[in-house]
Parts: structure tokens; sequence; C-alpha cells
């Protein structure tokens, strides 16, 4: 099966229930990983469904993250600190791209920008990780849009 260009994302991966069935299994990997643990240490339920909430907005869904969750600024707030190193973020990627593919539909080209996202994505979490709590980063702008050529 191939995913349809004219769907959003979020309409391919098959919605909210989709995304939170991708953040359950990766967020339980995660927290049993001896690599990524340690970065959340501070984890609770909730972020669980944040990220999926945060996912369905990138990936063009309802606008829900910046509407209830304080948008693209607190998402990046969230990772001040947390001094990711290279060797996190590269198992942070292996661990999703197995959730992705338990999760999501069998599509490669879906998959593939799904993931080329979250590479995307975690390259701009580790950087900004490495400045202190509180640290004034200025406007970010909009919640980022994701989409079948990559940025939109």
């Amino acid at each position: 099966m191939t995913a349809q260009p004219e769907k959003s994302l979020y309409e391919a991966v098959g919605g909210a229930d989709a995304l939170r069935r991708l953040s359950d299994t990766f967020y339980e990997a995660v927290l049993t990983d001896p690599v990524l643990a340690p970065v959340f240490a501070d984890f609770t339920p909730t972020h669980v469904q944040h990220v999926a909430v945060w996912l369905a907005e990138v990936f063009s869904g309802p606008a829900d993250f910046t509407a209830r969750l304080g948008g693209h600024q607190a998402l990046l707030r969230a990772h001040l600190g947390l001094a990711i190193t290279e060797e996190q973020r590269l198992r942070w990627m292996e661990l999703m791209t197995v959730a992705v593919e338990k999760e999501l539909p069998d599509d490669a080209l879906l998959r593939r920008r799904v993931v080329e996202y979250f590479d995307w994505g975690t390259r701009i979490a580790k950087d900004v990780s490495a400045s202190a709590p509180g640290t004034d980063l200025g406007d970010p702008g909009p919640t980022p849009r994701w989409g079948w050529d990559g940025l939109a």
C-alpha cells in the first residue's frame, strides 16, 4: 500500500489514535533503555499524550499543541538543560524507527517521511538541550509543519 500524497501525513499515519500508539510504544522502550532512561528521569505519563498532540500538529492535524500546551516555544523550553548527547540522539532514532515500523501503516514513503522528521527534530532538540534552563530562545516562530516534501 502506498500513502496518498494528497492526504496530510496526519491522515496517512492514521490520525490521533496512531500517534498515541506510536508514542506509547516508543516511550515503553525508552524508559527501560540504559542510554535514554536518564534523559527522561522526570518523565510523566502526560508526556506521552503531549508528544502525540505535538506530532498531530506537526503532521498537519489539529493545532492543539499550540492552542493548549504552549506551542513551539514550550516544546523547545522543555529540552533546555537536558544535555542530550549524539549517542542518545542516535539511540532515540533507533527506538523511534522501531516504533514507526510497528505502529504506522506499511508504507515505505510514509515511514521514511516520518523518520526524516524525527531526524530533523532530534537535531534541534540536541542543540537546544545544550543551553541552560531559562535560556531565552527568542521567538522560534509557529509550530513547524512537516509534509510529504519535508519542512513545509
